[in-house]
This record gives structure tokens, C-alpha cells and sequence, in this order.
């Protein structure tokens, strides 16, 4: 099944760049794609860069256009069913910049104390006195 996610989500995106204006829908990404067991349906997560009118567009670009996606990646993929393609935007790579900006930011507002400086390596055979003196004591 993995296997055949991942050459869904590379057709369905050549197919996207191909029939797709960047300047009228923005740049579209497949992240992922779920695949049902049956093969019958797929949705199709998708970020599209560009200001939020592009957004909109991409978006509804690829739903009237879905039949013909489904087409043209039923060509490029021999399956024994192309799936029915759901196209939904995942903000999952937005919300992960956002976590990451806040804890950068909770990093630079901490008072973070430096780490204590090393000590010298010290040699388990010898004594702690002896090696804070700087001197081995004898072994009896």
C-alpha cells in the first residue's frame, strides 16, 4: 500500500505541474496521499504557497478539475482501479513552522544559564586528593 501511495503522490503532482499555472493557483505541493484499502478513493493532501487568493483558486481549480487529474494519472499509473481523488489542504507543514517559531522564540526569552565548564578527566585508579594536588600517591 505504501508503495502504491508513492507513486500516486508523484503522478498526481507531475500531473499538477504540468497542467497547473504557478501564477494562477500558486505553487501546489502533494505532501501525501491516503489511499483507501479498496483503491476505490483517495484524498490528496496538498499545500499551496502563494497569497491567500492563489489559496483559493488552487484549491478550486483542482476540485473542477479532479476528473481530468484522475484521467490523466489513470494513464500514468496502471492500477486495477484509479481512485476517486479528494483534494484537501494540509496545514500541517504551517502549524510546524509555528511551533518551531514559538519555541525559538521561548529559547531567546529564557535566561538560559551556560553549562557548567568541564573539569579535567580524571583517572579512576587514582585517588581524588592525589589528582586535585596534581600528584600520584604511591600504591601499596
Amino acid at each position: 500500500m505504501q508503495r502504491v501511495r508513492e507513486l500516486l503522490k508523484r503522478a498526481i503532482g507531475e500531473v499538477i505541474r504540468r497542467e497547473f499555472q504557478v501564477s494562477e493557483v500558486g505553487l501546489v505541493t502533494v505532501n501525501d496521499v491516503d489511499v483507501s484499502g479498496d483503491l476505490h478513493s483517495a484524498v490528496v493532501f496538498i499545500s499551496i504557497l502563494g497569497n491567500a487568493d492563489q489559496q483559493k483558486r488552487g484549491l478550486a481549480q483542482l476540485t473542477e478539475h479532479r476528473k481530468r487529474i484522475q484521467g490523466l494519472v489513470g494513464k500514468a499509473v496502471i492500477l486495477k482501479y484509479t481512485p476517486t481523488l479528494k483534494f484537501i489542504i494540509d496545514d500541517s507543514v504551517v502549524r510546524g513552522n509555528r511551533v518551531l517559531q514559538i519555541l525559538e522564540e521561548l529559547n531567546l526569552s529564557e535566561d538560559v544559564p551556560a553549562p557548567p565548564a568541564e573539569e579535567t578527566p580524571t583517572d579512576p585508579r587514582t585517588p581524588a586528593k592525589a589528582q586535585k594536588s596534581g600528584r600520584r600517591e604511591k600504591a601499596e
